[in-house]
C-alpha cells in the first residue's frame, strides 16, 4: 500500500474539531441572544458506533445537526468552515448536503497503520459517518461528489461489497484518496482507504468486532448525561501509542467525554474506567453540600480548592489518574508529582516542607485552599482553612516545630480583636543618621505566616494583610460571589469538592505550569476571550470509575 498524505481527511478532522469548539464557545449566544433551542439526537449515543472497530483509538460524534449550531455562529465561522471543506469538491452545502443531513456526524480513527507494514510508514485510517434523513437525496449526493472528482481529472472505481455499492478513486491518487458508500437508509460513509470502508461494513455484519461489543464502551456510555450534544470515546492505550508514547502506571484504559449545555454554561463531563479490578481505588467521600470552609476564602481569590479529608489524597483514584498521565507524558513514574505540588511549589520551597507529609496527613475534615492574585507587596498570598478535628492540634505543633527549626519565632498578637499566632523572622536593619561613624540599627519583623481559630475552623494565611481581610470581610467571601455560586450549582451533587479558577485573575498561574496553554489560547481565541471561570469537580462513587466534569462560564 502506498503511503499517501490525506489532506482531505485532514480538513474533515479539523472540521469536526471546529464544530465541537463552536458548541463550547457558542452557548452564550444560544442561551442569552438566541431563541433557538438545540436538542441532542435520541438515543444520546452515536448510532454509527456499529461501523467503528472496537480497537479504534478515538471516536468523536456530534449528535446534533450542524445547522442548529448556526445560532451560535455569530462571526460566521461555521459558514466559512463549510465553504472551506467543500472548496475542492465544487459542492454547495445548502444545495447538496443540507437537505438530507441528519443529527449525527461521527469521525473515527479506525487504525494506526492500515496495512500494518512499518516499512512504508504509518498509514492512519479515518472513517466518517453522516446520518441521512432522505436516503435518495444522500445517494444522489454521493454520485454527484464522485462524478465531480472525475470531471476534475480523477478516475472512478465501483465495487459491490457485501451488498453495498462502493465508490472510490481508481487508480488511487497520490493524495486526497476518497472512498464512499451509502449503507442502508441511515448513513453515508467516507474513508481515506478502501480497506477502511470494507472494514466498517464488516463491523456491522460481525457485531463482536464493533464498538458496541466493547465492555468498556458499554460501561462508559452508561455514564452519559441527559442532553449530550457531543461526545468522544478514547481507547487510552491505543491513543498513547498513536502519539508515540507508552502507557505507564496503567490504571485507566478508557475514557468518555461529553458536552452538555445548560442555562449557565457548558459542562464537559468525563468518565475514566479502570483497566482491571486490581487497579481499583476507593473513591473519595462524597459531600452533599458545599464545603463550609469556603466562607473564609476571600472573594478576591483567583484559585480555590475545597473538599474533605486530604490525609488519603495519594490513595484516591484522582491521584492515580494524575500519576498515570504524568508518568506517560514524561515516560517515568518519578516525574509524576502530585497535582498540588505545582501551584504551591513556592510555598513548599520557602518553608522547606512537604505538603503531603507535613500538612495534608493531618487534615481529616473539611478544607479550603486558595491563592490570591499577585500584588506589588506580596508575590503570592495564600489561605488554608481546615475544619478542627483531634488531629489539628498535633498538626499545628508540627508546623511550629518546623518553623523553629528554620529560625522563626512563634508570637501571639492581637489583630482586629482576634488573637492570632504568627511565625516571624527578626531582621536587623541599619538606620540613618549615623552617630560617630557607628551605624544605628533597628529590628524589623517579617511575618512568614499566621493562623487563628474561628468557630470550628483553623485559618492559616501567608501574611497579616490577608488574615485581616478574612476576619473583617466574611460577608465578602468567595461563597457570596455570584459567578462562583452559578458555577458550583452546575456541578452535580453530591460531589467530592471543587477546584475553582477565576480565569481573569489566575490565567498567569495556569500558563506558567502549562506553557502549551498559550498556544491553545491563540487557536481558541474567541473562547478564551469570553472565559470567565472554570470549575472542576469529581463526583463518581462507583469502584473502578473516576467521574467528573469541568464547567465553563463565559462572560455575558
Amino acid at each position: 500500500m502506498v503511503n499517501r498524505q490525506n489532506s482531505l481527511f485532514g480538513f474533515l478532522v479539523a472540521g469536526a474539531i471546529a464544530i465541537l469548539a463552536l458548541v463550547i464557545v457558542g452557548f452564550y449566544w444560544l442561551s442569552i441572544k438566541s431563541p433557538v433551542t438545540i436538542t441532542a439526537a435520541t438515543p444520546s449515543q452515536p448510532e454509527a458506533r456499529i461501523f467503528v472497530s472496537k480497537f479504534s483509538p478515538i471516536t468523536v460524534s456530534l449528535l446534533v445537526n450542524p445547522d442548529q449550531l448556526q445560532a451560535l455562529d455569530k462571526d460566521g465561522e461555521l459558514s466559512k468552515l463549510k465553504t472551506n471543506l467543500l472548496t475542492k469538491s465544487n459542492l454547495n452545502y445548502q444545495e447538496d448536503i443540507q437537505p438530507w443531513l441528519g443529527k449525527e456526524i461521527t469521525l473515527a480513527v479506525t487504525s494506526l497503520d492500515i496495512d500494518r507494514d512499518p516499512e512504508n510508514g504509518q498509514q492512519i485510517g479515518y472513517l466518517m459517518a453522516l446520518a441521512t434523513t432522505q436516503p435518495e437525496k444522500s445517494r444522489e449526493f454521493l454520485e454527484l461528489l464522485f462524478s465531480k472528482r472525475v470531471l476534475a481529472g480523477g478516475n472512478l472505481g465501483t465495487e459491490e461489497y457485501e451488498g453495498v455499492k462502493l465508490l472510490y478513486d481508481n487508480p488511487p491518487p497520490k493524495q486526497d484518496f476518497l472512498a464512499g458508500a451509502a449503507v442502508g437508509d441511515r448513513f453515508i460513509l467516507f474513508a481515506n482507504e478502501l480497506k477502511v470502508l470494507k472494514d466498517a461494513i464488516n463491523n456491522v455484519q460481525a457485531p463482536d468486532l464493533n464498538l458496541s461489543s466493547l465492555v468498556q464502551y458499554q460501561k462508559a456510555t452508561q455514564q452519559l448525561p441527559k442532553g449530550t450534544l457531543a461526545l468522544a470515546f478514547v481507547n487510552l492505550p491505543k491513543l498513547v501509542k498513536w502519539q508515540g508514547l507508552e502507557l505507564q502506571e496503567a490504571v485507566y484504559d478508557s475514557e468518555i467525554i461529553s458536552l452538555v449545555l445548560n442555562s449557565q454554561g457548558l459542562l464537559a463531563e468525563t468518565s475514566f474506567l479502570s483497566a482491571s479490578a486490581n487497579s481499583y481505588s476507593a473513591p473519595a467521600p462524597l459531600l452533599s453540600q458545599p464545603v463550609q470552609a469556603l466562607q473564609y476564602i476571600p472573594q478576591s481569590a483567583g484559585l480555590a480548592i475545597a473538599g474533605a479529608n486530604l490525609s488519603n489524597l495519594g490513595e484516591t483514584n484522582l491521584a492515580k489518574l494524575w500519576k498515570e498521565a504524568t508518568a506517560t507524558i514524561y515516560s517515568s513514574a518519578k516525574s509524576a508529582n502530585s497535582p498540588t505540588d505545582q501551584p504551591f511549589s513556592e510555598l513548599q520551597n520557602r518553608w522547606g516542607i512537604n505538603l503531603v507529609e507535613d500538612i495534608f496527613s493531618w487534615v481529616k475534615g473539611e478544607y479550603a485552599i486558595a491563592l490570591l492574585p499577585q500584588t506589588e507587596k506580596n508575590q503570592q498570598s495564600w489561605v488554608f482553612v481546615v475544619e478542627n478535628t483531634p488531629e489539628v492540634a498535633d498538626g499545628i505543633a508540627r508546623l511550629d516545630a518546623i518553623a523553629s527549626s528554620k529560625g522563626l519565632n512563634i508570637n501571639s498578637l492581637n489583630l482586629n480583636n482576634q488573637k492570632v499566632s504568627a511565625w516571624t523572622e527578626l531582621i536587623a536593619a541599619s538606620k540613618k543618621p549615623q552617630e560617630k561613624n557607628r551605624p544605628a540599627y533597628t529590628v524589623d519583623t517579617k511575618v512568614q505566616g499566621v493562623h487563628t481559630t474561628v468557630e470550628n475552623y483553623e485559618i492559616f494565611a501567608s501574611d497579616l494583610e490577608t488574615m485581616a481581610e478574612i476576619l473583617t470581610a466574611k460577608d465578602n467571601s468567595l461563597v457570596k460571589n455570584r459567578n462562583f455560586q452559578d458555577s458550583i450549582a452546575a456541578i452535580p451533587q453530591p460531589n467530592q469538592g471543587y477546584v475553582y479558577l477565576d480565569w481573569t485573575k489566575s490565567k498567569y498561574l495556569v500558563e506558567r505550569q502549562l506553557p502549551i496553554l498559550k498556544l491553545v489560547e491563540v487557536l481558541g481565541k474567541p473562547f478564551f476571550e469570553k472565559l470567565r471561570s472554570l470549575t472542576v469537580s469529581s463526583y463518581g462513587s462507583d469502584t473502578g470509575l473516576l467521574k467528573g466534569g469541568v464547567f465553563f462560564k463565559l462572560q455575558p
